[in-house]
């Protein structure tokens, strides 16, 4: 297919300031049945060892202004929730993962909470919708966590299940941490 608009270069000379700061503003809330930080599950779909060893049901309350942003979709099976890892204070450039703690790798090679830029991403399945609440399941979120963004998950753009898993390659998706906290 053929452009119908010549190239347009919107960039040049309008180079962000990465040091520069962003501010963003919430535009809602997750009402999670998780309140500490080491009974939440560290991935959605990873449940083991946490609050009744299962995925437990929550919701994302949207601000009023918001709730007409939710028209279709609760058609979805999978949303994207993008938040903000409030409670976090500083980061490490070298981590150890629960998956693995005798081996550090770079925070970037993990998704760590602990990061300069303090945003999540979880892709939560869908139950239902009503009024300004998304219902989901598989929260790896805690309760009170303020919430940037919603965005539908689109399989045939999301999903790359011949991807390569770094460091992760070979272990088994559901696996327990291999430590416990102190």
């Amino acid at each position: 297919m053929r452009r119908s608009v010549p190239e347009q270069d919107h960039t040049s000379g309008r180079a962000g300031d990465p040091g520069g700061g962003y501010l963003f503003t919430p535009i809602g809330v997750v009402r999670s049945p998780y309140t500490e930080r080491f009974g939440t599950p560290r991935q959605p779909t990873v449940t083991a060892q946490v609050k009744e060893d299962r995925a437990l049901p929550g919701s994302i309350e949207l601000l009023p202004q918001f709730a007409a942003g939710l028209d279709g979709l609760a058609a979805f099976e999978r949303i994207w929730c993008l938040f903000v890892f409030h409670l976090n204070q500083g980061y490490g450039l070298k981590v150890r993962s629960p998956r693995d703690p005798e081996h550090p790798v770079g925070l970037f090679a993990t998704r760590a909470p602990h990061r300069p830029c303090s945003i999540g991403l979880s892709c939560l399945r869908v139950t239902g919708v009503e009024d300004n609440l998304v219902h989901v399941l598989g929260l790896d979120i805690l309760d009170g966590t303020p919430v940037l963004d919603i965005k539908p998950y689109v399989p045939y753009a999301d999903a790359f299940p011949d991807a390569r898993a770094g460091w992760l390659e070979g272990r088994v998706p559901d696996e327990p941490d291999r430590y416990r906290p102190r």
